[in-house]
């Protein structure tokens, strides 16, 4: 018999990624780190956000901070650019909409240079975890920015259903 401890489990990697790393990725992010901790799995995730045209070290919006809140959830990161590496380092990227999935899928091409070395990350739409047959416009997380808080209640709405579903594939 050997006394020998288990192998330890590398975290999930999680990245959520909107245009500008402001209001609907910081949101998932905090939402999917709720729901990680209500399920005492937070332990077992690596969980981040990024922007396709993020400006580094910017809040999250203040309209996401509040509906947020009103959720009970704190958002605590600050913007950052989504970089190439990103997609090696993180097993699921998950997208909030068709303009910035398309983007990342061509970061992820192969380049003049080649393939992209250590490439793991499983590129998808966050709605289309939450509703497998959604398509088109269906497949979007409406971008509130510039919005009155209705459009952020709706996009928090989304997501967690989004994070939920996300969160019960991995569980």
């Amino acid at each position: 018999m050997s006394d020998s401890a288990p192998p330890v489990q590398r975290p999930v990697g999680v990245l959520f990624v909107c245009y500008a790393n402001m209001c609907r990725s910081p949101l998932a992010e905090g939402v999917f780190r709720q729901l990680a901790k209500d399920r005492g799995m937070l332990e077992r995730l690596h969980i981040d956000s990024a922007g396709t045209d993020a400006v580094e070290g910017c809040d999250p919006h203040p309209r996401s901070r509040e509906i947020a809140a009103a959720h009970g959830i704190t958002l605590t990161g600050t913007g950052r650019q989504l970089v190439r590496d990103d997609l090696s380092r993180f097993d699921h990227v998950v997208v909030m909409d068709r303009r910035n999935y398309d983007k990342i899928a061509r970061l992820a091409a192969p380049s003049a240079f080649g393939e992209l070395e250590g490439f793991r990350a499983r590129l998808r739409m966050l709605r289309a975890i939450a509703d497998p047959k959604a398509s088109g416009r269906a497949l979007d997380v409406p971008d509130p920015i510039g919005c009155g808080p209705g459009q952020y209640a709706a996009a928090y709405e989304l997501i967690a259903a989004g994070c939920s579903a996300l969160l019960d594939e991995i569980q």
